[in-house]
């Protein structure tokens, strides 16, 4: 994910084609992201952090609304390409708090062929869903 400016509300970025902007941040504890750059998307995610006394909780709440053409490419393309970017952060954030990962998540050959055949390459599927 990259930001335009330091994590807070405002700043603006995302990741690949799928842009979102800062609309709630409490330091160290949760930031909302409202997602305005996909036609057919809207809706917003976000993480907490919940001190347990023992350790902490990080958790990822996505509530969004598809739209169109949306509600067939959202669950077929959208939603395994999310999740596994969802599941890299996940494991660098434990790699950061315990200093490795206990089970390594691993791209599925469905997001790896996604991933393939969609990547950076102009006009792929994430270039067409976005905003002109």
């Amino acid at each position: 994910m990259t930001l335009d400016r330091p994590l807070g509300v405002g700043a603006d970025g995302g990741h690949g084609a799928i842009r979102y902007r800062v609309v709630e941040h409490d330091p160290g504890r949760r930031v909302r992201f409202e997602v305005h750059s996909v036609r057919g998307i809207s809706g917003f995610h976000e993480f907490t952090i919940t001190d347990l006394g023992d350790g902490a909780l990080l958790r990822h709440d996505l509530r969004c609304g598809l739209r169109g053409v949306m509600r067939l490419v959202g669950p077929v393309v959208v939603e395994p390409l999310h999740d596994a970017v969802l599941e890299d952060l996940l494991d660098n954030a434990e790699r950061l708090a315990v200093g490795r990962v206990q089970r390594v998540a691993r791209w599925s050959p469905w997001v790896r062929m996604l991933r393939l055949v969609d990547g950076d390459l102009p006009g792929g599927v994430w270039r067409r869903a976005r905003k002109a």
